[in-house]
């Protein structure tokens, strides 16, 4: 059964067909119900096609687009020419995510809180164990992504606690029995990726925070019991032709904008998105040649359908980059309940995939995020501003909040003269009010040597705010629903 939301999407999508479907009727004259054909003239019949494929287009690309970006962050970190990690390892960050690292990896709106792993594992030849530690009170956790972004599972954190235990993540269809004492996490695609998090409290907490990171580890099930080990698959994958390699593969900006299609229909048919999703949804695109279990071919799809599909797909990353996340209250973004595991709320995934690729589940983490000051108007560093906390967010610990700057043009952190990319409760130098509440300035230049330990440097153009919360408190779950419990700060323009 498909959720309300997805009830809606459907009845949304089939009312547009139908107008579409009935313009084709009334002006294709004796074709009229025919299937278009290669040879589907200009004029009306022509127009009718573009309507209506335009729209299936634009649907096909929001639903898919996740998948297509997880596509090229597989190919860019662990299947590409210069792998971070090769399959069914983990990538380990040796330093938190500063500008650097983060176009590195390709990696947009990352947290500067935590050292950071990633590891796509390939669960077709068997399941994979991942060993989580002890970490001695320090917050760590690991979540467990599907090919589609949804945060389906979790180890360590609010979901299972810091002491430590053995997982079994197993792929669709496995056949067979697991050791005694290893929790199996049933896994919804073939390939998923883990990214643990580590906090880091400051620069001299790095060793530590490696240690318990190096501790996170991921082994096939044949090689945790000693068993011979099933053959490696080999992996001929397209590259991903991007038009520009400096920007994150979230971009989805390709040379040609109809690979954005075969790499979906490749990666939809390794990875096929739930039952339910692909019954009610593909016959939706039936013009678009999208089918499961069939390699999608440009040249036989009618060069009309051609066309609004490379205009969609051409467009769709610059477009979901400029569409807000969730509710907005006095200049913030607040996040739906459904992030991180969105069921079948598609517009939010793909928004979130293009912006904050792996976003968390609330229960884990909450993101607040702000691109515009409480009068509505851009961010920019051009401009002096305040964020001011009557109270700052509520945490359990040992969870932590900070709030993160990044750069408007390219989603990732700002360098600055000081190195320093976010504000939160690891920085025990900043100075509170009498009366308890917090400011701190946002700008360029320095606020002057009484507060500098309340700036976060800005770039010169457009920026935007993270305010994030790990291992929430329940204010700040309710929040999501409840505005009124907790209230986020605000972001006021010095004049």
């Amino acid at each position: 059964m498909l959720s309300k939301q997805g009830v809606v999407f459907l009845l949304f999508f089939a009312f547009a067909s139908s107008a579409a479907q009935t313009a084709f009727a009334q002006h294709a004259g004796p074709s009229a119900g025919q299937s278009p054909d290669q040879t589907a003239p200009a004029g009306p019949r022509g127009k009718a096609v573009e309507t209506l494929s335009g729209a299936q287009a634009l649907i096909a690309a929001t639903w898919g687009c996740p998948l297509v970006i997880m596509y090229n962050l597989r190919y860019n970190d662990a299947v590409g020419p210069e792998p971070k990690a090769a399959p069914n390892s983990i990538w380990r960050m040796q330093d938190i995510s500063t500008p650097k690292l983060s176009r590195e990896a390709g990696y947009v709106t990352p947290n500067v809180n935590t050292l950071y792993g990633f590891g796509f594992l390939d669960l077709g030849p068997q399941p994979v164990i991942l060993s989580v530690p002890d970490s001695g009170g320090r917050y760590y956790m690991v979540e467990i992504v599907d090919m589609w972004t949804n945060a389906f599972a979790y180890a360590g954190g609010v979901a299972t606690g810091y002491k430590g235990g053995t997982f079994a993540l197993v792929g669709p269809g496995w056949k067979g029995s697991l050791p005694p004492r290893v929790r199996r996490i049933d896994c919804p695609t073939r390939w998923i990726m883990i990214q643990p998090r580590v906090h880091v409290r400051e620069s001299g907490d790095l060793p530590g925070a490696r240690q318990v990171l190096q501790a996170i580890t991921v082994q096939g099930l044949a090689q945790f019991t000693g068993e011979p080990a099933p053959q490696a698959p080999a992996y001929s994958y397209a590259a991903p032709d991007l038009k520009d390699p400096d920007l994150p593969v979230s971009a989805i900006d390709f040379k040609d904008p109809l690979q954005f299609w075969e790499i979906l229909s490749a990666a939809m048919n390794e990875n096929p998105p739930p039952k339910d999703q692909a019954k009610a949804l593909l016959p939706v695109f039936d013009l678009l040649g999208l089918e499961l279990g069939k390699a999608w071919d440009r040249s036989k799809v009618n060069p009309i359908v051609l066309n609004s599909m490379k205009t969609v797909a051409a467009n769709i990353g610059a477009m979901l980059s400029r569409l807000p996340q969730g509710a907005n209250v006095d200049g913030w973004q607040i996040p739906s309940p459904a992030l991180g595991n969105f069921g079948t709320n598609y517009l939010l995934r793909a928004v979130v995939a293009r912006v904050g690729l792996t976003a968390n589940t609330p229960r884990e983490a909450i993101y607040y995020l702000s691109g515009k000051d409480r009068e509505g108007n851009w961010l920019t560093g051009a401009q002096r501003y305040t964020v001011a906390f009557t109270k700052t967010p509520p945490v359990i610990a040992p969870g932590f909040w900070s709030l993160t700057m990044y750069d408007a043009e390219n989603n990732y952190t700002v360098p600055n003269p000081i190195d320093r990319y976010s504000l939160g409760s690891d920085n025990k130098e900043m100075k509170f009010n009498r009366d308890g509440s917090l400011t701190i300035y946002v700008q360029k230049e320095s606020p002057g040597p009484d507060k500098e330990a309340n700036w976060l440097p800005a770039p010169p153009g457009n920026f935007y705010l993270i305010l994030r919360s790990y291992a929430p408190g329940q204010e700040m779950v309710k929040s999501l629903t409840d505005r009124t419990a907790y209230a986020p700060p605000t972001v006021a323009l010095v004049k």
